[in-house]
């Protein structure tokens, strides 16, 4: 962490605040500021739900995320766009970033409004390669790069055997877009909301604040509750996502200590100072228990049940893997581990440096 970070976590509160504890119900909206709604819509998987916002924008709306694409969530927001609180259609729609929960939707809510969509174009083309199966996405490719780190060839069979998951649970991703960048100002409403972009959970990320309302719509990179996924994957299979993601959250430290954080699951909160802190303190403990398990050779998989104590579905090993990955990758290119040489199975282990 720098400087002025570490000087901002000394002002930070004891706890995190959470101002909205009553959950909009499905269907329905919650004003948290001014000009600003919350909608939650429920996910199939142990993670069971997310956050969704809307812009009041003059006479229109802005959405910011969509959920997942399946008739639920549809139902629900024909229920949300006639609701009396919100008298307008929607005139455009906002993407954190390409994550199904938060894409899924998009194609269609543009398609059926006629609105583009807003995002960075790494989002974008990640959406697009995700969504053809290009680029190193594929199941096969998942599969083989956690073969590559330990994980037993039954495991790995489950892994290769869930195909594109990704294409069953979006809408076709819209065919154009307009781009994000990170400090961009845009114009909602009365308010002007700045992109921060962030990385290591996704390519380019996009939370947005508006210093008027004090407001941060988060995204994926701030959660009050969770740690974030931050993952290797086998587009980027040398890649340093933890790196990246603790140098973004530095700059939520750069905001207001009272900021009201909208993240996309959990509760809205206060504290982004101290979270940022938990955050940091948490993954210094796992890379420290990464650590202590690389005093011998040791894969990725090996590391499964150190970093995750409890019993892993396919679904959360898919996400597990990649980032056992990444706690050992941040370590080696920190020269705290080396990566030995592939075993005779092509197996990759990491130890200690000498």
């Amino acid at each position: 962490m720098n400087k002025s970070a570490s000087k901002r976590v000394a002002d930070a509160p004891a706890s995190l605040n959470f101002p909205f504890p009553e959950i909009p119900a499905p269907g329905t909206v919650r004003e948290v500021a001014k000009d600003v709604f919350w909608l939650r819509m429920q996910l199939p998987f142990a993670l069971d739900h997310i956050n969704l916002w809307l812009l009041r924008d003059g006479a229109h709306w802005t959405a910011v995320d969509t959920g997942l694409s399946n008739e639920e969530t549809r139902g629900n927001w024909k229920r949300v766009l006639s609701d009396q609180q919100i008298s307008g259609a929607l005139n455009r729609i906002i993407v954190t970033h390409y994550h199904p929960d938060h894409i899924g939707n998009a194609g269609w809510l543009t398609r059926q409004f006629n609105i583009p969509m807003w995002t960075s174009e790494s989002e974008y083309l990640s959406a697009h390669t995700n969504f053809s199966d290009k680029a190193g996405n594929t199941a096969q490719a998942v599969a083989n790069l956690f073969d590559e780190h330990g994980l037993d060839s039954e495991r790995v069979a489950a892994i290769a055997a869930r195909g594109n998951g990704y294409r069953k649970i979006i809408s076709e991703p819209p065919d154009r877009y307009i781009r994000l960048l990170d400090g961009d100002e845009i114009t909602i409403g009365n308010n002007n909301w700045r992109i921060i972009a962030g990385y290591g959970h996704a390519p380019e990320h996009s939370a947005l604040y508006c210093a008027s309302l004090g407001v941060l719509i988060s995204g994926d990179m701030l959660l009050p509750k969770i740690s974030t996924n931050v993952s290797v994957w086998p587009f980027e299979p040398l890649g340093d996502p933890l790196k990246l993601f603790l140098r973004s959250i530095n700059r939520f430290m750069e905001l207001p200590p009272d900021t009201l954080v909208l993240p996309s699951h959990g509760l809205p909160f206060t504290g982004a100072h101290l979270r940022v802190k938990m955050l940091h303190q948490h993954h210094d403990d796992r890379l420290a228990d990464v650590r202590t398990a690389c005093a011998s050779p040791t894969t990725a998989a090996d590391l499964l049940p150190v970093l995750f104590r409890r019993k892993l579905d396919t679904h959360q090993l898919f996400f597990a893997m990649g980032e056992s990955i990444a706690h050992l990758h941040n370590l080696w290119y920190r020269a705290e581990l080396e990566a030995l040489d592939k075993d005779e199975n092509g197996v990759r282990r990491f130890a200690v440096s000498k």
